[in-house]
């Protein structure tokens, strides 16, 4: 098994977007909770919650896994009672994918990633204020607000309100927009910058209030807060084209794909 930290590789000292967002993904990884390394991998845990999309690995990039590097992955997935899962860039590692599939992982998705600069970013001016949530009850609000815009059932829980005011504290941070009722009408976070690149995530919007441009305010304010927290790039993923073009008029420019893998019981 090989890897390549590209943050320390003196062959690369401009990496690709996607050997950086991937080299960013591990060094993301390391920041959870509950971190476990395996050769050639790095997986992150929430303690508590076994959600899948909260708990995955990654791998190192330009790593190489052997037939036996896999099982000792799956076994720190598996130990835990987890659904072994991985999200990666696989241009960074082209010999992981292969890998996982002959080990029985199957795909569970592939998307394209955006990324922005300052030199590209342009800021949405005509769309609703945001709010930074300070108090639980503001967290709260947010995380319902999230949980009904992804299909759940639209009440904020313990683990969700932890999780972003971690966000924060951690020096991410979190943006929402008030409907006129003074309820969250949707909202997103950030990670905080790792290796000078930062990902945007969770972007909700509850159905009532669709179209209003509150995506569009919500990245473009948290956009501007990584930047301004010396970020040199911002990137995130898609949902469909509608959210696409949303993010391309923000400054957004597909730059690479991600896979997602998981191995099934």
């Amino acid at each position: 098994m090989t890897s390549v930290d590209p943050s320390t590789s003196p062959a690369s000292p401009s990496p690709s977007p996607g050997l950086l967002v991937q080299a960013a993904t591990a060094e993301q990884l390391r920041r959870r909770p509950r971190v476990v390394g395996t050769p050639g991998f790095v997986a992150g845990f929430q303690d508590g919650d076994p959600n899948p999309y909260l708990n995955y690995a990654t791998p190192l990039p330009g790593a190489e896994p052997s037939a036996d590097d896999v099982a000792a992955l799956v076994h720190a997935f598996r130990t835990r009672e987890l659904l072994p899962r991985l999200e990666f860039v696989p241009a960074a590692a082209p010999a992981v994918a292969p890998a996982l599939l002959a080990a029985g992982f199957t795909v569970e998705a592939e998307h394209d990633f955006l990324v922005c600069t300052p030199d590209t970013y342009a800021p949405d001016r005509s769309g609703p204020p945001t709010h930074v949530p300070g108090t639980d009850e503001e967290f709260a609000a947010v995380d319902a607000a999230l949980s009904e815009s992804f299909g759940g059932p639209g009440t904020a829980s313990p683990e969700g309100v932890a999780r972003l005011r971690r966000t924060c504290e951690g020096g991410g941070a979190v943006r929402s927009v008030r409907a006129a009722d003074g309820s969250c009408a949707g909202g997103a976070s950030c990670t905080a910058p790792a290796l000078g690149t930062a990902e945007l995530a969770g972007v909700g919007t509850r159905p009532a209030h669709r179209r209003r441009g509150v995506a569009a305010a919500v990245v473009s304010a948290l956009t501007a807060d990584m930047f301004a927290r010396g970020a040199a790039s911002v990137w995130l993923e898609f949902s469909g084209d509608d959210s696409r073009r949303v993010y391309e008029r923000l400054g957004y420019r597909p730059l690479g794909t991600r896979l997602y893998l998981r191995l099934a019981d």
